[in-house]
């Protein structure tokens, strides 16, 4: 996991460039996520550093950071956070506990983190409220849904307007049909190499899910096909995340 590090001036220059520019309404939320790419056989470790570092903020009564995280099926590790505003990058999100458990502690366990990826990064993404569709409510972590199929729809920035204007036709049709299918609408910010939409779906297995899926198709009939074929005309590529919701490995708000 490593840490949510401090970018600096560069990063609160650039963080403009977000398609949603900022973090001052109730139709978005910032999302800030760290991902690791661990070693298939360093991932006993990796949860176990997770483990290790969730027990330090515990004890040390931590209130000002919390995430939840996302174990993907092919070793991926998101560690997700939301974030208010830009002032939330001029902090060390865990300067807290170094205070109280010590710099040196605190890089002791960081430094465990080295050897279980390849790769590792941070990037933001937003929460678009009016594209998703959540009858009961926006809730990106609904209790005994913890499997997630993340759909990325890449698109070319010329095909931006004819991507959101998709999407809410989706919903509308969602929304016509009452389906059950209920999804959330990432969009790309920085950090991330090119555009796109994240869709997002809880379910409790990926056989609720697969079933769900076809469920769906069947209710939107014509009209959705229509509307999945413009879709397929627009987007430049396709990447499916799948995996579990860790609860073990997140540490919640606390109060």
């Amino acid at each position: 996991m490593n840490t949510f590090k401090t970018l600096g001036i560069l990063f609160l220059f650039l963080i403009h460039s977000f398609i949603l520019p900022a973090q001052d309404n109730q139709d978005s939320q910032m999302y800030w996520i760290h991902e690791d790419r661990t070693k298939p056989v360093m991932s006993i470790k990796q949860e176990s550093v997770d483990k290790e570092l969730i027990a330090a903020l515990k004890q040390h009564d931590i209130t000002d950071i919390s995430w939840f995280t996302l174990v993907s099926h092919d070793y991926r590790y998101f560690y997700i956070s939301p974030i208010e505003n830009m002032a939330d990058f001029d902090k060390n999100p865990f300067g807290s506990l170094s205070e109280k458990m010590g710099q040196r502690e605190t890089t002791r366990i960081f430094n465990k983190y080295n050897d279980c990826y390849e790769t590792h990064g941070d990037y933001v993404i937003t929460l678009d409220k009016n594209l998703s569709y959540q009858p009961d409510g926006i809730n990106v972590t609904p209790v005994g849904k913890n499997f997630r199929n993340n759909t990325i729809y890449h698109f070319t920035p010329d095909n931006a307007k004819k991507a959101e204007e998709l999407a809410e036709k989706f919903k509308a049709l969602n929304i016509k049909k009452d389906s059950n299918l209920h999804y959330r609408v990432y969009r790309s910010g920085f950090g991330v190499m090119g555009t796109y939409f994240m869709v997002a779906a809880a379910a409790e297995s990926p056989e609720h899910y697969e079933r769900m899926i076809v469920d769906n198709r069947l209710l939107l009939g014509d009209e959705g096909a229509q509307l999945f074929s413009e879709l397929e005309e627009t987007i430049s590529d396709i990447e499916i995340i799948r995996g579990y919701i860790r609860p073990d490995l997140s540490y919640p708000k606390r109060k």
